[in-house]
């Protein structure tokens, strides 16, 4: 039997983690801001009719990423948490602040490319793995990943009006000063991370080549590749079904918000009914059956509204149960480089999904987005199949 006192999330991991969900949150609300209005108004930037470049333009942010995840994160492992995380939001805020100057594509491909060295998701997610207790992991990379969607049911409610009204180099302004602001709240409301000085680090091919691991790592390339492409064709889709793009968030917000209400009875049934697996495994098929769909049927109003649903109920759970499973696998002594190495196949798909997306919309049009992504979530769901659940640590 377990202990009640085991079972209720201590005052400080609960403060904890709403802390560090709303520093996730802040700087995810500076990526989420651009991702409705990005496509429709880069166009309007000289070298933006060329499809591929804008696409190049969203996804260039995970470029940066890509190479930045790993050293962020054994860095993190050797100087702390709290010191990477700030010279990451700089960099971010430096790339937003050249963004908002961006005079064509290019500059601002340079500008996303800059705001990507700003690899601060393994940082953040091994902190709030060091400040909370094994069996409470989940919950609290669950508010991490609720605050991103309430973060981007947010964005999609003011993203078109506040671009409409400054414009996408005062957004870029805004997101720069959200980035900063994040700063302020780790030094005043989270405190510091414990140290594994007395853990010897395990080599780093240890960790980059443990199959459990790789498993999680290519389903979140997976899972962020299709996310990315989604938005290179989606809002155009709508608004040539005759949907504005001010109002798109009529759509997305709906969708969003009822894809929680699914989303938490899921991750109870995984985390404290011993359904990790088969709750993972059926997120992972959801997915396949959205892109599927999105291919056979169009994009109308209607069925676009109820795919999307269904996609951010899957995309959910498995961003609340993917870095958990991360954290538990993982040595404690190498959590960074762990989430690290996971949080750089997470930005490969950012950046794939839009430079593939934007490529395969423009020579063979949005099914094959979908076409492909569906094939690469079905590679996916065959090795989800074989995922086991982590034995709990004494």
């Amino acid at each position: 039997m377990h202990s009640p006192t085991l079972d209720v999330m201590t005052p400080a991991e609960r403060r904890t983690g709403a802390v560090l969900a709303a520093i996730f949150g802040l700087r995810m609300l500076g990526l989420f801001l651009v991702l409705p209005v990005f496509t429709v108004f880069a166009g309007r930037l000289p070298g933006g009719d060329d499809l591929v470049l804008v696409g190049l333009a969203l996804g260039a942010y995970g470029l940066t990423q890509a190479f930045l995840q790993i050293p962020f994160g054994m860095a993190s492992d050797r100087w702390g948490r709290k010191p990477v995380i700030v010279a990451g939001l700089l960099l971010f805020a430096a790339g937003s602040f050249l963004a908002a100057a961006a005079p064509n594509i290019q500059v601002m491909i340079v500008a996303r490319v800059l705001q990507g060295a700003g690899a601060i998701s393994a940082a953040v997610t091994a902190l709030a793995a060091d400040l909370t207790r094994e069996q409470h992991r989940t919950k609290v990379m669950a508010m991490i990943g609720a605050s991103i969607g309430l973060v981007f049911a947010t964005s999609l409610v003011i993203a078109p009006p506040l671009a409409a009204a400054l414009g996408l180099s005062g957004l870029f302004v805004l997101i720069g000063a959200l980035a900063l602001g994040a700063i302020a709240l780790l030094f005043l409301a989270v405190p510091p991370a414990p140290t594994f000085a007395r853990q010897a680090q395990p080599p780093f091919s240890v960790v980059l080549f443990d199959g459990k691991l790789a498993r999680l790592n290519f389903g979140v390339f997976a899972l962020h590749l299709m996310q990315t492409a989604l938005w290179v064709v989606i809002p155009p889709a709508l608004i040539t079904a005759g949907l504005a793009a001010g109002e798109h968030w009529k759509i997305y917000l709906p969708a969003v918000l009822l894809s929680f209400a699914v989303m938490v009875p899921a991750i109870i049934a995984a985390e404290r009914k011993g359904r990790m697996r088969p709750v993972y495994v059926t997120a992972v098929a959801l997915l396949i059956v959205v892109q599927a769909g999105l291919a056979a049927f169009g994009a109308g109003l209607w069925s676009t509204g109820l795919w999307l649903l269904l996609f951010f109920v899957a995309f959910n759970i498995l961003e609340a149960l993917q870095p958990s499973l991360i954290s538990r696998l993982a040595p404690p002594a190498a959590k960074g480089a762990a989430l690290g190495i996971y949080n750089t196949t997470q930005s490969l798909g950012l950046f794939l999904g839009g430079a593939l997306g934007g490529w395969l919309a423009k020579h063979f049009g949005p099914a094959a987005v979908h076409l492909v992504a569906a094939g690469i979530g079905i590679i996916w769901l065959l090795l989800a199949v074989r995922m086991q659940a982590p034995q709990p640590r004494t």
